[in-house]
């Protein structure tokens, strides 16, 4: 019999290799029949799993991950008509499916500031609606800048002055977001992570346009994968 190990290298190369064509729902399927949490967080980790997630400590069945997965292609088709967010399809920590919505900051901020913009307030006034279409989905708002430094700073200096607009941008967005009737309970954290985890190379200036960015994840909260497993069964 093979191990559990080589069943999910197997499977993890099955859903990513689907990853293009096949909807959320049928991922989430796959990932449920899997044999749950554990072995979803695999597959979500090679299919491109984010840190945020539920703690909800056991398996979730194929029937759960599909009626998830059904929830999230709703919520991904509704965020895709926001102005300015770049929308892709992720996994959360326990494989579930996941929704992320990427802001590029030279469109929320002027330069060094935490200020957003009036194309910011417009994007995200949209992007607030969404939210409240889907309550039942948890949210985490995240910052990030480039390498850059700071004038007349040290490089320790400026890595610190980094961690701080990144912190500031993505409490300026979360606090936008909840003035427009976002629930404070929904968004389940803010944090700002300055030059970690780069998406493109920070040599060149269209990469490190890239990485100046704030990410809003929409993740299944505990009570949308309860309910889920209740419908399922």
């Amino acid at each position: 019999m093979k191990s559990l190990k080589s069943i999910a290298v197997a499977l993890c190369a099955a859903v990513v290799m689907a990853g293009c064509t096949v909807s959320n729902t049928a991922k989430g399927t796959a990932i449920g029949a899997g044999g749950g949490a554990a072995l979803g967080a695999i597959i979500g980790h090679i299919a491109g799993n984010t840190a945020v997630g539920a703690a909800i400590g056991g398996a979730v069945g194929a029937g759960a991950g599909a009626i998830i997965g059904h929830k999230m292609d709703k919520a991904k088709k509704e965020a895709e008509a926001v102005k300015n967010a770049q929308v892709e399809g992720v996994k959360d920590a326990n494989g579930l499916d996941a929704v992320k919505v990427t802001f590029d900051s030279g469109i929320l901020f002027t330069t060094g500031s935490a200020t957003l913009s009036s194309t910011a307030k417009t994007s995200l006034t949209q992007f607030a609606t969404v939210l409240k279409n889907n309550a039942d989905c948890d949210v985490a708002v995240q910052g990030y800048t480039d390498n850059e430094g700071w004038k007349n700073s040290t490089r320790e200096q400026s890595q610190q002055k980094n961690l701080n607009l990144s912190q500031q941008r993505a409490q300026s967005v979360t606090n936008f977001l909840q003035s427009l009737g976002v629930s404070s309970t929904q968004i389940r954290s803010t944090m700002g992570y300055g030059e970690d985890n780069p998406v493109a190379d920070n040599s060149t200036a269209a990469g490190r346009a890239q990485n100046r960015r704030v990410e809003v994840y929409m993740y299944a909260s505990q009570a949308m994968i309860k309910a889920a497993e209740q419908q399922a069964n």
